[in-house]
């Protein structure tokens, strides 16, 4: 019985010290805020599935076939949740950060996303009548959706970190006289360290991208969420351990409903470069 007692007091101080790090407590933070936005998707692609498909669902009955015209509006439910989920954690862990370091405003959390956006892939070649196009401008889904959560996480947390390192450093502020209203002066007080952070985070991404020639989530992926969907995939012969593996994954990588009905996704055979525009 003392040993279990040392070996629960053990977990529970460990369990207490990790959650006090600031980027766990920023992490915390945001996804409890994005909470009914998951639930809200989650539940768009329920009704979608069960109640609205023509072919699985309430619609395929004869008598309830006009269910199927309104599908339309769960999928804009679960594109406008789901599929900008990475956006919005983006988003609020750069502010939950930036609130742990001491500044109040929500342009951390603003800064985040472009820093996540310009390490992003904007270009695409994509096959269109058996040529290959070159698409610019765009933004894959795959960057925007729980895909690239890991990536997001990691430039959200380094950009606001350098950010707030060099927000500290006087000689990088504008000084504004008096008359300026404080929200003015505020922003100009911020123009170097976000103009220093943004160029460092791009300057990043290309060098990475010219060293390996692969862009950084194609690395993130290699390295951590091609080896959990490894795990996910093998947890399909046996039930307990993919309640076990979603359990431990659901926080950090929730797989969308969505991708298991998609006929494109299972067409690809895996791959995660699926060629779907934001």
């Amino acid at each position: 019985m003392a040993l279990q007692e040392k070996l629960i007091d053990a977990l529970g101080s460990f369990a207490t010290k990790f959650n006090s790090y600031r980027y766990i407590m920023a992490i915390k933070s945001a996804f409890i805020t994005l909470m009914p936005v998951i639930i809200v998707g989650a539940f768009s692609v329920l009704i979608s599935n069960m109640v609205l498909d023509p072919k699985n669902g309430l619609a395929s009955f004869s008598s309830l076939s006009f269910l199927a015209a309104l599908k339309p509006i769960t999928s804009a439910l679960n594109y406008a949740t789901l599929n900008f989920l990475n956006i919005g954690a983006v988003f609020l862990i750069g502010i939950e950060l930036g609130r742990i370091n001491g500044i109040k405003s929500l342009f951390p959390g603003l800064l985040a996303v472009i820093c996540f956006i310009c390490v992003t892939p904007t270009t695409v070649e994509m096959l269109v009548d058996g040529e290959m196009h070159v698409v610019k401008d765009v933004l894959l889904r795959q960057f925007s959706d729980t895909r690239s959560l890991f990536l997001g996480m990691f430039i959200a947390i380094l950009s606001v970190e350098i950010y707030c390192w060099l927000e500290n450093r006087p000689g990088l502020k504008i000084r504004m006289p008096d008359t300026v209203p404080p929200n003015v002066a505020a922003s100009f007080s911020a123009l170097i360290p976000a103009i220093i952070t943004t160029t460092a985070i791009a300057t990043l991404g290309f060098v990475f991208h010219q060293i390996t020639g692969m862009y950084l989530y194609d690395a993130v992926y290699q390295v951590v969420q091609q080896p959990l969907e490894r795990v996910v995939q093998k947890s399909a012969w046996d039930p307990a351990a993919d309640v076990r593996c979603t359990a431990f994954l659901g926080d950090w990588y929730p797989r969308q409903p969505d991708d298991q009905a998609d006929p494109r996704a299972a067409a690809a055979g895996g791959d995660h470069r699926q060629h779907e525009c934001v």
